[in-house]
């Protein structure tokens, strides 16, 4: 028997759990600290209540023999998928279908639609990025390649150098940055160029508030010929503990002569069975009129939050991005202070809970992530604190 030995590859530990054994140990030596956490990106607020409806009545159902619901559709249920075309035709988007998969939530979707790409593809990742997308493609062996994300190009990398899988984020985790359609067609052109995959995490696009701004890949001439989107309902519709979300595989998207659509669908038939039948009708109720109203409150609460972030860094004077379309705040740590060092002072100053950007690779260190996320109180709070700190004097 052997281990795959690329997992000997990885750092030693996952940097979301890093930070929640540096701030259990913090909590353990001093319990009588109140943190304030804006570091992990979780949602505070509860599930919109058209949400909530519709969940009791999906378990009702599953009570009564003529109404309960055994295994759901290999894709997911349909009432959910044309939901979910019903979504992107508000955005101008044409999608049939059975291009549309649901499944428990973005992440999982982005290391395993790997499944259906060969070992020996290169892979151009962004840095700095979320931690998913290079430890998946380093549990696989790929070989990797980093397009530097920088403050002269406001971490919006371009085209530069050729791989067959692109991973593109926009609204970006961890940097806020978001590209514009002009930007977007740039890859997309590059992509059909040189015939590459691109993998598209649209997660944070219902936080776009520039109307200018395009919150799908697909609203970009030609990218159904060359993009697979993810998108999840964890930050849309506050479902990071219900799990579900969904991935667009067009039909169009074909590989020689192979439409990856159809291995993805063999892919899942194989080895995903499904979110369940309470959950998608959860999720169906997101879609709705009622439900998209009750579920922009609760964005706009956090774009509040986020705005209020934004312009305390302004008045400090410290350089960020983000904030504007995006959840997540991303700052030049003071002085010469490294990312983890600045970790440590926020958390033993201030009893504030952030990202160190270099977590999130080479080119985060000496930044900084904030997430919106917050009770608003809690963020007016840290706000006040960091504007006394010595550190932005």
């Amino acid at each position: 028997m052997k281990i795959n030995t690329n997992y000997l590859n990885l750092k030693d530990n996952y940097l979301f759990s890093t930070i929640a054994e540096k701030v259990s140990d913090y909590k353990n030596a001093n319990p009588e600290k109140d943190l304030i956490s804006l570091g992990v990106g979780d949602v505070t607020l509860p599930l919109a209540p058209d949400v909530i409806e519709a969940m009791h009545r999906a378990v009702d159902e599953m009570s009564d023999v003529a109404t309960f619901r055994g295994y759901g559709e290999e894709r997911g249920y349909s009432f959910l998928r044309q939901a979910v075309c019903g979504y992107y035709a508000e955005k101008n988007v044409e999608l049939d279908e059975n291009e549309v998969f649901i499944n428990d939530g973005a992440g999982s979707d982005l290391g395993n639609i790997l499944d259906i790409f060969a070992v020996n593809n290169s892979v151009l990742i962004p840095d700095p990025v979320y931690p998913v997308y290079v430890d998946t493609n380093i549990m696989a062996g790929r070989e990797i390649f980093y397009m530097s994300g920088n403050i002269k190009n406001d971490f919006l990398p371009l085209p530069e150098k050729k791989a067959d899988i692109i991973y593109l984020c926009s609204p970006n985790n961890p940097t806020g940055a978001v590209y514009t359609k002009q930007q977007l067609k740039m890859w997309v052109d590059f992509a059909i160029e040189h015939n590459a995959v691109i993998l598209f995490d649209s997660a944070y696009e219902v936080f776009v508030q520039d109307g200018d701004l395009p919150t799908s890949i697909y609203q970009v001439e030609n990218a159904k010929k060359c993009a697979i989107e993810f998108c999840s309902l964890s930050k849309m519709a506050g479902f990071t503990g219900i799990r579900c979300g969904y991935t667009v595989v067009p039909h169009e998207l074909v590989c020689g002569d192979m439409p990856l659509n159809k291995l993805w669908l063999r892919r899942q038939s194989t080895k995903f069975n499904g979110v369940s039948y309470v959950v998608q009708r959860g999720a169906e109720a997101v879609f709705t009129k009622s439900g998209t109203a009750q579920n922009k409150k609760n964005i706009a609460y956090y774009m509040q939050n986020a705005v209020h972030i934004s312009n305390t860094l302004q008045k400090l004077g410290v350089w960020h991005t983000g904030g504007k379309n995006s959840p997540y705040i991303w700052l030049k740590c003071p002085g010469k202070m490294s990312s983890w060092e600045f970790f440590d002072y926020l958390l033993n100053t201030a009893n504030i809970v952030g990202i160190p950007g270099e977590g999130f690779g080479t080119n985060g260190e000496s930044f900084f992530r904030l997430s919106s996320f917050g009770n608003q109180d809690d963020v007016a709070k840290a706000m006040e604190i960091l504007n006394k700190l010595e550190v932005f004097a």
